[in-house]
């Protein structure tokens, strides 16, 4: 419940910096938080086939939630890099949280830093998580006050990050492994990456194409990778 009101926090106060603070907005994160909830429960129970919550699909559903929300509601402007923060610092919070529930747990390690869990000493995966979206969040709090990308920018890099991330952790994670050695989360992060890189990629080219429409900052971010 804590990562939850840490992720709430968070978007309401990126809401109140946008200037979007109003009630349509507060609708729409309601819509997220409730299709990323489902989502992540639904998405356990079909691929892990035990209860518990996937944050692979809770992002996923919660994102196509929004996207109708949005529809519904006529909203038109660009509301992704609020729930960039919320996601990254809930899952801050939410990873320490497992850590001491004992779930989503690492393989068998001899590393110093292992940690005894389930028998063994074991790669601390919930930390590594943890820190991986905390810095992650601190990537998206630095572009946001250099307005370093235009809007949505903040949302696609939070996850890219996210899916590279996870991808990365999942070596250690004890978790079954499919065709060539990876899991069923690192095929859906690898995907998920090639999204968020490819609207992101969009959206540069975009931001160069309209070079009045988008702040200076933005346009020299742009011109260096075009």
């Amino acid at each position: 419940m804590l990562a939850y009101a840490i992720g709430i926090g968070a978007f309401a106060a990126m809401a109140r910096r946008r200037g979007l603070a109003t009630d349509g907005i507060a609708y729409l994160a309601g819509a997220g938080l409730l299709g990323g909830a489902i989502g992540a429960q639904a998405m356990q129970s079909i691929v892990g086939g035990v209860p518990g919550k996937s944050l692979l699909g809770g992002v996923a559903c919660g994102y196509l939630a929004v996207v109708y929300a949005k529809r519904r509601l006529g909203i038109r402007r660009p509301t992704g890099d609020l729930f960039a923060v919320a996601l990254a610092a809930g899952e801050a919070v939410g990873r320490v949280g497992c850590f001491f529930a004992g779930c989503c747990f690492g393989k068998v390690t001899t590393l110093p830093w292992g940690v005894y869990e389930h028998g063994a000493l074991r790669h601390p995966t919930q930390l590594y998580s943890a820190a991986a979206a905390a810095l992650t969040l601190l990537v998206l709090v630095v572009l946001e006050r250099r307005r370093t990308l235009a809007k949505n920018g903040i949302f696609y890099v939070q996850g890219a990050l996210m899916c590279a991330f996870r991808f990365a952790v999942d070596f250690a994670r004890d978790v079954p492994v499919l065709a060539g050695g990876l899991t069923t989360a690192q095929f859906a992060a690898a995907l998920g990456f090639a999204f968020f890189a490819w609207r992101f990629a969009v959206l540069v080219r975009r931001a160069a194409a309209s070079p009045l429409a988008v702040p200076s900052p933005v346009r020299a971010f742009a011109a260096r990778l075009v």
